[in-house]
């Protein structure tokens, strides 16, 4: 069943060589919501391709604050990882399961080895690349020139999105710690965009009002 999930989910993107390849020497492994995948300064010795589920990918400050950059949707990689295992270094960043995530994992040397000799998985991190900097950019964008009610609301539009749900079932200080800003800020935000019925708040849940 996994072998098909990875066929079903990436052969629009590689070829059946390489999706064989992929399902004899991967590993598969399931996430539970909120577990660690990668964490900072993990040694990085494998690349992961998300089977299903969502992840998000943190970077963190000097203090312990976390900085959301993105979300891994299924059939997707995550670029900032390719890039530790390119230069045999750390983890400069933390993957983090939004939802109950399967994923198969490649060493590190398939992945270079496949770079050169397979121009489906080549196009494929190349074109992962120009979609991660992408997010970044946007990422960048958004804490320079957008006021955190924006950056908020787009957080939640996006969070709805993922979910295939306007209604979200998150608290307070989870939101605060992706956006990194305090709980007392976004609460006060939050009821500001429901007074502007862009949202509606309940307990633990928050929906997403679009026109």
């Amino acid at each position: 069943m996994t072998n098909e999930i990875l066929h079903q989910k990436f052969n629009h993107t590689l070829d059946n060589n390489v999706l064989n390849d992929i399902a004899n020497v991967g590993t598969y492994k399931s996430f539970l919501k909120d577990d660690i995948i990668i964490d900072i300064n993990q040694p990085m010795l494998h690349i992961p391709l998300l089977l299903s589920g969502y992840i998000k990918i943190l970077r963190e400050d000097n203090e312990g604050n976390e900085l959301l950059i993105y979300f891994l949707e299924a059939g997707e990689t995550c670029t900032m990882s390719l890039t530790c295992c390119m230069g045999t270094s750390k983890s400069k960043i933390r993957a983090v399961a939004e939802h109950d995530s399967n994923l198969i994992m490649i060493p590190v040397q398939k992945m270079q080895e496949w770079f050169h000799g397979n121009e489906s998985w080549r196009t494929f991190i190349l074109e992962s690349y120009q979609n991660r900097f992408d997010e970044m950019l946007d990422a960048i964008d958004s804490i320079a020139f957008l006021k955190m009610d924006e950056r908020l609301y787009k957080y939640l539009v996006n969070k709805s999105i993922l979910n295939e749900s306007a209604t979200i079932l998150i608290k307070h200080q989870e939101i605060a710690e992706d956006l990194h800003t305090s709980r007392v800020v976004i609460s006060r935000l939050l009821k500001q965009l429901e007074n502007e019925k862009k949202i509606k708040l309940g307990r633990n849940k928050i929906e997403v009002i679009t026109s």
